[in-house]
């Protein structure tokens, strides 16, 4: 007779730990982008397993699908996946990202850039901008964006692939703008090709086992799913982490007070920019993202300086073109939950927490969070010690990202409004204000093992936002100023040139909208 294996339908004291009671079942509840890419990372990684895959996708209910943006580890993902990159963009309707062009965050008027990609490269073992600080001190005037190759191939509009022979192009990372509609619908083809099941139907009840463990989804046509191991990817309402268990939710309003965005499809009708536009309004900022056959942009605000129909008619105003369809407005709180693995059940997406997407992040952290769940992959046991771990990865990674993007805001030098005059007075994480502290005392930065923006992205922000240490690294005066200064004119040399010898973004890609037909998955 065969042993029933499946999680819900045994009993927990009846199996010794370590009987070896895998997981067999995943339900996810949500589609979107959160959904899909959290169902096709697993299916990939379980293949072989058994393991069978179900996701519940409401026609009832929209996505939010406005994170556009992605950030360089997005190409990792497609590595991870298999996933031709050519034929990704093609079918997402695609363009590249270099980086962030950020304006007016500083004072009105003046600009700066948070570039992917390598800057310079390190002199005497000690990161490039200490090099630059040294230059500057020294009243050389080095221009920061001569050492970027991603900032000189966004200034003019062009792109390259890094060149592995090596130079200052071998430091080129971009990322992706994309329709996240379609990337759905990709991934989406793509995991049905690895056996996940997709059901369409509205969840109108679960039920759970004696011991509060989620057992049954209950669809409103009457179907039932059971399953050992749920990802919650309904969206902000947090259907089973929130509504269900009742995780709680920590509101990080205090020191991200924007709680609204405004979204408008346009027409395209320039040039497609390799870099997302990020500029500071009187309550928030707008984002403006290029994709092939469009341009998508938003108004993040705060909800308390400026209310609905302002924003969008500011945000109109801003466009200056007809919109392709109906604005949305989405309503949120910026923050987390306090926990996002409960029981068995792991928020993925906004279902964990909404960060604004300042710094294209969102979709990160749902692969991050698939990658942090398969390093704790549970059995039917669901070890509370190995939930604990997860949640602490998980909160730190969600923590840093918070402070890297309060960082945007509390240097601002803007008092022109409500919002930023609040913003230079807020109080700031802890964390985060001895980050500040240290890089005004003494120049360096101190990131944290495993932490995803690099010394050189928290630079960027505190140079670009008028934050000048005090000092710079002393270990770069053992380099003669002579020699400093030929290595900057060398390193600004190569930069130049291999932006000189990259096509201009545009001749990528072609006129036509991208097909929305997506393809199979990869063997």
């Amino acid at each position: 007779m065969a042993v029933d294996q499946n999680c819900a339908s045994n009993d927990a004291s009846s199996h010794p730990r370590g009987a070896g009671r895998p997981v067999r079942r995943i339900a996810i509840l949500g589609g979107g982008t959160a959904g899909w890419l959290a169902a096709s990372m697993l299916a990939r990684a379980l293949t072989g397993t058994g393991t069978a895959i179900t996701v519940v996708e409401s026609p009832q209910i929209g996505t939010v699908g406005v994170g556009e943006a992605t950030i360089p580890p997005i190409l990792d993902v497609l590595r991870f996946l298999g996933i031709d990159e050519a034929d990704f963009a093609l079918h997402t309707s695609a363009t590249y990202k270099l980086g962030i062009r950020f304006t007016d965050w500083r004072r009105t008027g003046h600009s700066y850039w948070h570039p992917f990609g390598t800057l310079g490269a390190p002199i005497n073992r000690r990161p490039f901008f200490h090099a630059w600080q040294r230059a500057s001190a020294m009243g050389m005037e080095p221009k920061l964006h001569d050492y970027s190759i991603c900032t000189a191939l966004a200034e003019q509009g062009r792109f390259r692939r890094p060149d592995p022979e090596g130079g200052a192009a071998a430091g080129i990372r971009y990322a992706f703008h994309f329709d996240a509609a379609l990337v759905a619908e990709y991934l989406a083809a793509y995991a049905g090709g690895l056996g996940v099941v997709r059901w369409m139907g509205t969840v109108v009840d679960v039920r759970q086992r004696a011991d509060g463990l989620l057992e049954t989804l209950v669809l409103e046509d009457g179907r039932t799913l059971a399953a050992d191991l749920f990802l919650d990817c309904s969206g902000l309402r947090g259907a089973l982490i929130e509504q269900v268990l009742k995780a709680g939710y920590e509101d990080w309003r205090g020191v991200l007070p924007c709680d609204r965005a405004v979204a408008i499809q346009t027409p395209l009708t320039g040039p497609r920019n390799p870099y997302t536009d990020s500029i500071a309004m009187e309550a928030g900022w707008r984002w403006k993202i290029p994709l092939r056959n469009r341009v998508g942009n938003g108004y993040v605000y705060a909800s308390p300086f400026i209310d609905d129909e302002s924003a969008l008619d500011a945000l109109r105003t801003q466009i200056g073109e007809a919109a392709l369809r109906e604005p949305r407005v989405i309503r949120f709180t910026p923050g987390r939950r306090r926990v996002f693995w409960e029981r068995n059940c792991i928020a993925l997406g906004l279902a964990s927490g909404f960060l604004e997407p300042l710094e294209s992040t969102s979709i990160h952290l749902v692969y991050s969070g698939v990658y942090h769940l398969l390093e704790h992959f549970p059995d039917c046991d669901f070890l509370a010690s190995n939930i604990a771990a997860y949640n602490r990865s998980a909160i730190e990674e969600f923590e840093r990202i918070r402070d890297f993007i309060v960082l945007h805001y509390c240097l601002t030098e803007r008092d022109d409004a409500p919002l930023w005059r609040y913003c230079r007075t807020m109080a700031l994480p802890d964390s985060l204000a001895e980050r500040i502290a240290t890089y005004r005392e003494t120049g360096r930065i101190r990131p944290r093992a495993g932490e995803l923006f690099t010394d050189t992205s928290w630079f960027y922000v505190l140079e670009g936002m008028g934050v000048r240490p005090q000092c710079y690294d002393p270990l770069l005066d053992v380099v003669p100023a002579d020699r400093l200064r030929a290595l900057l004119d060398r390193l600004s040399s190569e930069v130049a040139l291999a932006a000189l010898k990259a096509r201009s973004h545009d001749s990528w890609f072609t006129r036509e909208p991208a097909p929305r037909v997506a393809v199979a998955a990869r063997s």
